[in-house]
């Protein structure tokens, strides 16, 4: 069977090659495809089999480089007849076309049109053969199997070599009047909402081989009207000669003017829709135009096409300061949807009161937890405290000399008339909470852990859903209360304490006096330390470790990634790593303590009337930091639960974690039938591994910020980005806040995430971006602390500050500056950072 017609069921891939088989697909459902047959592959084998040409052909690919092995066989091809019972077949088909029909002639591989391999351009097609010259087209096509690139492109892609064939398809000439390729998504970005059309005058081949710069035409699929649209300027196009085609300039008056009005575009569009959904697959057309008549010459899947993503940017929304500062250290990940959407419920009811409405208090910047520091100096500002916008930096660090932040874009009026009620509001709920606050810390833990369970258990979507709305979403809500409570009691008292009792008692010495957070109960920063200490001495066992500690971590809020409890190994490597681990924690928090006691008598001396209230205020701070430290544990405690409600979601439902790039709201569809929100999966996810894969974004971000091109550019900072440009230079030194006081020199280890901690080193000093509870089991280990981001009530500062380690927090550029290996000395007490040498 050397022809065959062209819309033959029997012209399959391995009869017609890719190309044929297409085209035969395309015929057969009735789409405008020209005339045509097949020269089959078994033409082709027949002609190579004659003679021992096919080992001949073997011995060529394998013996020599690919240019060389092509330059052999194209002789032994050209050296050969075709077999006459071929050849009369393939000139009586062509005579059943028309009387002298012009043809084009195109190579088709057996490999080639794959969905993920597509070998375009691999093979030869010859134009506007007439008459005799047909059956030389033929056997130049069969020859082209063999170019170097083609015997490269086989060898990279795993195909052998001795199992491909090619068949020839001839199919009617379209003495077009213009032509192109349509793609039915967009070939750049990957977006399938779209159909993307190049059209040029002439035959298609300019537009194909990147000659001419042709026009193009953007077609939604949903409302099928052209919504965007570039006219090239066509300086060359390929026509038809007696002999073949060549090329030649474009008519003046035909440069500039469109191949295609609108209605001959969507006309076209319409047809690509149609191919798309014959194949169920995106689609790359070639089509060509006669009088207004569209024909489709060829089409075959896009290969590599870039999967569509979604942009998670907050920033767009408008002129703001964004800081990834504060609670961003505590959530470092790019975020999965399913999280993102927890993190909004934390939020809205731990910072109920903190924003404007109207104002994003929050946002994701590419995919990256940040909070919008515009909405609290605009608040500031019109409630005239501007002289209190120090505490702002004592929360979430340093700003830049010299920043002019961007203020919301309202009347100072409108900020009063929306904040008033808020406050009295707030006031009302935070006495109300924190009222409830012991008797919930007492039974959270057992609640939680009982919640946690029960999820991970469940037999049902029906009994998860429920336990959900009856348990666990009003376990988490209040648990975030809590935290709301526990931040706002005292007011301003954790700056201002903290400021006046530096003024009477020097830096070192204040420092000093504060510690004792954990001394009333176990600091719940601390707990993985002191939990550890514990199972190494025995107190408690693994599994007494894992329910009381193992829901802290680095990526705690990330409900995707498994917690430290989970995680045996994890458990083995800090014990390994503990150098002394029956006593290294317990004698930092004994050294301190008997520091914090010597700076008390030295305090009592100075200020005799002084003392007793100020041991009293500075109790109210140990107890404000505690009641932080234990309702935000709590917090993360129900994260835990909320990872068992997904996972267990996934496995009863059977889409496993696909649920973590949904957010929950679209998880509970899901369980209850509407599967809907998964055809977003896919997207989701190509859209977390684009943002992930980017280095970690600026800790302060101003206006529109683009994180694929700040991350490609090799001058980028990582302190701020402004888009309004004009940033302050870089500073030579490292200097930020003093985070927790005594002087240290030894080596820097800058180390980019928990994970690494491994090459932090006894009596190294940490230099890293950020740290939270998840880094606490390397402080032990270190000589002192140095961080990018930071302020006096971060986690460093805290933890550093208990345990009597040197701490410089909130530099902006200490991991710019400082490199692996450097000596350098930290004073904790000025808050800078020297370098002695390299």
């Amino acid at each position: 069977m050397n022809v065959l017609p062209l819309p033959d069921e029997a012209a399959d891939l391995a009869l017609a090659g890719g190309k044929g088989a297409s085209l035969a697909r395309l015929a057969r459902a009735g789409l405008p495809v020209p005339g045509g047959f097949h020269v089959t592959t078994g033409a082709y084998r027949d002609f190579v089999h004659a003679g021992g040409l096919h080992d001949e052909i073997m011995r060529a690919v394998s013996d020599t480089l690919p240019e060389q092995a092509a330059q052999r066989i194209a002789a032994l091809f050209a050296g050969r007849e075709m077999p006459q019972e071929t050849a009369e077949e393939i000139l009586a088909a062509y005579a059943r076309l028309g009387d002298d029909v012009p043809v084009a002639v195109r190579s088709s591989a057996t490999a080639e049109d794959l969905p993920d391999m597509s070998f375009a351009g691999q093979q030869d097609t010859y134009l506007n053969i007439r008459g005799d010259a047909l059956l030389d087209a033929v056997r130049r096509c069969w020859a082209s199997l063999w170019t170097a690139r083609a015997i490269a492109y086989r060898t990279g892609n795993g195909v052998p070599h001795d199992e491909v064939a090619l068949a020839v398809v001839v199919q009617e000439l379209v003495p077009a009047d213009a032509a192109g390729v349509l793609f039915t998504a967009d070939p750049v970005t990957g977006a399938r909402d779209r159909v993307v059309i190049n059209a040029s005058w002439g035959l298609g081949e300019a537009v194909v081989g990147g000659q001419v710069t042709p026009d193009t035409v953007v077609i939604g699929k949903a409302g099928g009207e052209v919504v965007d649209e570039h006219v090239g300027d066509k300086t060359v196009m390929t026509v038809r000669t007696p002999g073949g085609t060549h090329e030649e300039p474009v008519p003046e008056e035909l440069r500039r003017r469109p191949v295609l009005d609108r209605a001959q575009a969507v006309r076209l569009a319409r047809l690509g829709m149609e191919i798309e959904e014959l194949y169920g697959t995106a689609m790359d057309v070639e089509w060509a135009v006669h009088d207004g008549t569209f024909s489709i010459v060829q089409a075959r899947p896009i290969t590599r096409l870039r999967q569509q993503v979604e942009e998670w940017n907050d920033s767009l929304t408008g002129d703001c300061l964004w800081t990834g500062a504060n609670l961003g250290e505590a959530i470092p990940d790019v975020m999965t949807p399913c999280t993102w959407s927890l993190v909004q419920i934390f939020i809205r009811e731990a910072m109920s009161t903190s924003t404007m409405p109207g104002f994003s208090l929050v946002g994701n910047i590419g995919g990256r937890f940040y909070m919008n520091l515009s909405i609290a100096f605009s608040i500031a500002r019109a409630m005239g405290m501007g002289s209190r916008l120090g505490a702002i930096e004592q929360v979430f660090g340093k700003l830049p000399p010299g920043l002019d932040v961007p203020l919301l874009p309202t009347s100072r009026w409108q900020i009063v008339k929306s904040v008033l009620p808020l406050v009295f509001t707030l006031r009302r709920r935070v006495a109300a909470n924190a009222a409830k606050m012991p008797g919930f810390l007492a039974t959270a833990q057992r609640r939680c852990t009982t919640l946690r369970e029960r999820a991970a258990t469940a037999t049902t979507t029906d009994e998860l859903t429920t336990l959900w709305e009856r348990e666990l979403l009003p376990h988490f809500v209040e648990a975030c209360q809590m935290l709301e409570a526990a931040g706002r009691q005292g007011g301003a008292a954790l700056v201002m304490t903290r400021d006046r009792l530096r003024k009477l008692a020097g830096e070192t010495d204040a420092e000093a006096m504060l510690t004792g957070a954990n001394a009333d109960g176990e600091l719940a920063s601390l707990g993985p330390i002191v939990g550890l200490g514990k199972l190494a001495k025995g107190e408690i066992d693994r599994e007494t470790f894992a329910r009381t500690y193992g829901h802290r971590g680095a990526h705690e809020f990330e409900v995707s990634l498994p917690r430290p409890g989970e995680d045996p190994e994890w458990i083995d490597a800090q014990l390994a790593a503990m150098t002394d681990p029956l006593h290294q924690a317990d004698a930092l928090l004994s050294h301190q303590r008997k520091a914090g006691e010597a700076a008390w008598e030295r305090f009592e001396r100075r200020h005799p009337g002084k003392a007793a209230k100020t041991r009293e205020q500075v109790r109210r701070w140990n107890a404000i930091v505690r009641d932080r430290e234990d309702t935000r544990s709590e917090v993360i405690r129900a994260f835990w639960a909320l990872r068992a409600f997904v996972q267990r979601a996934g496995e009863l439902t059977a889409h496993g974690d696909d649920l973590f790039f949904l957010s929950i709201q679209e998880i509970l569809a899901v369980l209850r039938g509407d599967g809907t929100p998964l055809a977003q999966v896919a997207v989701r996810r190509a859209t977390h591994e684009r943002y992930a894969a980017l280095p970690a974004y600026p800790t302060l971000i101003v206006g529109r910020f683009d994180p694929v091109r700040w991350a490609a550019d090799p001058d980028r900072r990582g302190d701020i980005f402004d888009a309004r440009g004009g940033s302050a230079p870089v500073s030579e030194t490292v200097a930020g806040f003093p985070g927790a006081p005594g002087v240290v020199e030894g080596i820097a280890r800058v180390i980019a995430g928990p994970e690494d901690g491994d090459r932090l080193a006894p009596g190294e000093i940490l230099v890293t971006t950020l740290t939270n509870i998840g880094w606490t089991p390397m402080f032990p280990r270190a000589a002192a602390v140095v961080t990018d981001m930071g302020a006096p009530l971060s986690h460093a500062s805290i933890v550093a500050r208990e345990l009597g380690i040197p701490a410089v927090v909130g530099t902006g550029n200490a991991t710019m500056r400082l490199r692996d290996g450097d000596r350098i000395r930290v004073d904790g007490e000025r808050g800078t950072v020297e370098v002695l040498t390299d």
